[in-house]
């Protein structure tokens, strides 16, 4: 398969070029930034919202699939810049579907587009009607909108986890604390936000083989939810990281890491893609096992 992925050089795209490169696919990334470099992976840096560029582009590579991933994805960001976010994450999904006209597209969005649904109907089914309540769920559920009106596939990605997730993020930053404080540049304390909210996790290999296998037979103009189906607090999931770090500190909550909002539980219902033969196969404790494991890789890579 000829895949483009944009967003390639971010955390899930990252893995997913690699994923599908290493199966043998031809996979050809955009990037931000410095960008990354992807074994068999070609690389181009053309800005998401640059309408004649991504239009080159997709004549260029002429791939069978799309898988959109760019974008900005913080929600307590999404807040300060909402603008911002408008602008690339609904202008650019727009910019893409136009681009793209005609081929298989899978559009990434978030678990975040459900709102706050009352623990006695978790975990969320897709036909759950939409209720964002941030400004970056609000510009995932627009996106959404323009996604399925053109027949493109929609995954609602729950929280994936895993090495290579940037540090603006709870848990690698709790293990970038737990690093700075087992090499005695941090005092053992670990500041957090909202420990309390249960989020469904899944590890990012998990993540990937559901996007390789909805760009090959997800249904046009249909939503599914990469999720296990179960949810864990940010608390356990701490604990559990604190205890592959093996690291002592004591927990106090940093005022600064508090959203302005924060749902208090989302677990979604991945009966749609598991009908399609798609099955978690990593743990969570594998996952935050190879999230410390890179966490140090990277720290001695900068020595």
């Amino acid at each position: 398969m000829n895949v483009l992925i944009t967003g390639a050089s971010g955390f899930v795209g990252s893995h997913l070029a690699a994923h599908l490169a290493a199966r043998g696919d031809r996979v050809t990334g955009t990037y931000a930034g410095a960008g990354v470099e992807v074994p068999g992976v070609d690389l181009d840096p053309v800005d998401i919202v640059d309408r004649q560029g991504m239009m080159r582009l997709v004549c260029r590579v002429d791939p069978d699939a799309v898988i959109h991933l760019a974008g900005l994805s913080h929600v307590g960001a999404s807040w300060r810049e909402p603008a911002e976010y408008f602008r690339v994450n609904v202008l650019g999904t727009e910019t893409l579907l136009e681009a793209a006209a005609g081929r298989r597209v899978v559009v990434a969005s978030s678990a975040e587009v459900y709102g706050a649904v009352p623990e006695g109907e978790q975990p969320i089914g897709e036909d759950r009607p939409l209720a964002p309540a941030s400004p970056y769920a609000m510009t995932k559920a627009c996106a959404e909108r323009l996604a399925l009106s053109r027949g493109a596939v929609v995954a609602r990605a729950f929280n994936l986890i895993g090495p290579g997730q940037s540090p603006q993020f709870a848990l690698p930053a709790f293990a970038r604390q737990l690093q700075a404080i087992a090499r005695g540049e941090q005092e053992p304390v670990l500041r957090v936000g909202n420990l309390d909210a249960r989020r469904d996790f899944v590890h990012v290999a998990d993540g990937v083989r559901a996007y390789a296998l909805l760009a090959e037979r997800g249904e046009p103009g249909t939503a599914y939810n990469i999720a296990r189906g179960r949810a864990m607090s940010i608390a356990e999931v701490l604990e559990r990281l604190r205890s592959a770090a093996a690291v002592a500190a004591r927990v106090e909550t940093d005022p600064e890491r508090l959203r302005p909002t924060d749902l208090p539980l989302l677990a979604g219902d991945p009966g749609r893609l598991s009908a399609l033969g798609w099955r978690p196969e990593r743990t969570v404790d594998e996952a935050l096992a190879e999230l410390w494991e890179s966490v140090l890789a990277a720290t001695e890579a900068r020595r």
